[in-house]
């Protein structure tokens, strides 16, 4: 398999994964975590692509029957059975549908390991790890909450020093 192919499918995968948790509003942490699961997912679903698609593509079978028949004995009653499974295959037509199969098999392993890294990264965030939480809590009574008593009468700090 191409270098091209065999790396930058997981990445692509890895990096959509993780990018779409960000823009749902994942911590950094969850975030990272579905983009590594995604990118492990990815590459499952491309190894599992490339079984579907040789399933599913009557050339390859045929292909693969041809060269066993030549491995074995000359007039032999296996190569015999090997040549006429072969013709078969030569006459069957492809199947769009093993070839969409073959297809959605990246995507959905890599949606599907992305998720599961955001459930992951529910658990340092459940105990509190740094990365792994949603948003820090405001304190109410901090400069510039609504909740101090400049804010509530219209104060605003500067005011005191313009008319010195």
């Amino acid at each position: 398999m191409r270098g091209a192919l065999k790396y930058g499918v997981p990445l692509a995968a890895g990096l959509a994964t993780g990018g779409y948790a960000l823009s749902q509003g994942e911590d950094p942490g969850s975030a990272a975590l579905a983009g590594i699961a995604g990118g492990l997912g990815g590459a499952a679903g491309l190894l599992g692509a490339r079984k579907l698609a040789g399933k599913y593509d009557p050339a390859l079978t045929q292909g693969k029957l041809l060269d066993a028949a030549v491995k074995n004995r000359e007039g032999g009653m296996r190569q015999a059975l090997l040549l006429n499974a072969a013709e078969k295959a030569g006459q069957l037509q492809p199947r769009g549908l093993g070839k969409a199969a073959a297809a959605a098999t990246v995507p959905t392993a890599a949606l599907a390991a992305g998720l599961g890294g955001v459930a992951l990264g529910a658990i340092p965030g459940s105990m509190g790890v740094p990365g792994f939480q949603q948003g820090m809590a405001i304190d109410p009574e901090s400069p510039g909450s609504s909740n101090t008593a400049n804010a509530k009468y219209g104060v605003t700090p500067y005011a005191t020093t313009q008319y010195a």
